[in-house]
């Protein structure tokens, strides 16, 4: 079967679609993807990874009214012309939309040719939205509603011949929200692919830079609803005792002005490795050289309903973990054992079950090969995919 999926961004950059995608192609099928390019010299068509990727120009005043994508309808009569180029193009015989901002623009498109569309969400948009700094700013309070976007998203969901969701969770809330059938919605987690944790290598310099160091990592974006403050509050009393002790962030976000500020007037800054943003390839080096991997999550809707792809990098490289009590993460640490949780937003909390990891390296190695187990015999992609497989199938 030939799948058109359709991503709003560019590519290769989202692990959840490479994820989906090999998985189809493994099955057999065909997949074209649909994705743009901010630069205006770019390939237009390009294989990777097996997927034919079909490039299309959007500038960046286009990609910016994407947010007002529920309020006004440039976005979707921008978009909707290059989708329709693209169906017409790539002859794909299903559609299958990655994420809810882009949905409009491809319903609209799809209205000539009728073709059976997924749509799979990615996050609780509509609820996150609520935390974005442009959506808070003045002219984002204006122009921009999380309400038009639930609205939008309870729509497409009930136009969609499927659904994709993250955990079992957000099936649940969805499916008790809108009201639709439990048939319709099919469960994807954010798991990794085995090349991911079988299929590396080791950066000698990043093992080396922190083979002396008990090592706290953090990867990926670093905005203020991911909880890394709470780490930083943590820290005094933790560097107090382990003086070996190093916090490294894989990531960023415009949030990182007040992560080093907070470091600098808690005088923890020495002890605090803010390494930006770094290509996937290097994550098995920066897991391999921690002793935990932390996701210090705020609670919230969308929070208790989704996994960070964080978890499963850490896990099947057998790095244990230390999560904050939101739903999903609680569900998944109690299910498999291979972490300790800490109430969110709570500094002492976590570090106290830090201190408990730190002072147990018997309970570590338990909890390593307990990560591995879980990554290799439950919640690896080839086995999350199934359902996805199955459907399409």
């Amino acid at each position: 079967m030939k799948i058109g999926m359709i991503l709003d961004a560019p590519y290769p950059i989202d692990p959840r679609v490479t994820n989906e995608a090999m998985a189809l192609i493994n099955s057999g099928n065909e997949i074209f993807l649909f994705c743009l390019s901010y630069n205006k010299t770019f390939k237009k068509n390009e294989v990777i990874n097996g997927i034919n990727v079909v490039r299309f120009y959007c500038s960046r005043i286009t990609y910016k009214l994407s947010a007002l994508a529920y309020t006004f309808p440039f976005y979707k009569w921008i978009m909707s012309k290059k989708i329709k180029r693209f169906i017409k193009e790539s002859n794909v015989e299903v559609l299958h939309i990655h994420d809810l901002q882009i949905a409009s623009s491809v319903f609209d498109a799809n209205s000539f040719f009728n073709l059976n569309i997924t749509l799979d969400l990615h996050e609780n948009r509509p609820e996150i939205m609520k935390f974005y700094k442009h959506v808070n700013s003045f002219s984002g309070k204006l122009f921009i509603s999380a309400f038009k976007w639930k609205l939008a998203e309870e729509k497409y969901c009930k136009m969609a011949t499927s659904v994709v969701v993250v955990t079992d969770l957000a099936k649940r809330e969805l499916v008790n929200r809108i009201k639709i059938s439990e048939e319709k919605v099919i469960v994807f987690s954010n798991s990794v692919s085995k090349s991911f944790y079988s299929n590396f290598k080791l950066n000698n310099q990043i093992i080396k830079k922190y083979s002396d160091s008990f090592v706290l990592l953090y990867l990926g974006n670093t905005s203020k609803r991911r909880g890394l403050e709470t780490v930083l509050k943590s820290m005094p009393k933790i560097v107090k005792s382990i003086s070996n002790f190093k916090l490294v962030i894989v990531g960023s976000s415009s949030f990182d002005k007040e992560l080093i500020k907070t470091a600098k007037n808690y005088n923890i800054s020495k002890y605090v490795d803010f390494e930006g943003w770094k290509s996937e390839d290097l994550f098995p080096s920066y897991i391999k050289a921690a002793e935990l991997g932390i996701s210090p999550l705020h609670s919230n809707l969308h929070h208790d309903t989704t996994y960070a792809n964080k978890l499963f990098q850490y896990m099947s490289l057998g790095c244990p973990v230390l999560c904050s009590d939101v739903k999903a993460q609680k569900a998944l640490l109690e299910t498999y054992n291979v972490g300790l949780l800490f109430r969110a937003e709570n500094s002492s909390d976590l570090t106290e079950k830090l201190f408990k990891l730190y002072l147990n390296s018997r309970l570590r190695k338990k909890m390593s090969k307990n990560c591995i187990n879980a990554i290799e015999n439950h919640l690896n992609n080839e086995i999350i995919s199934k359902k996805l497989v199955k459907y399409y199938d």
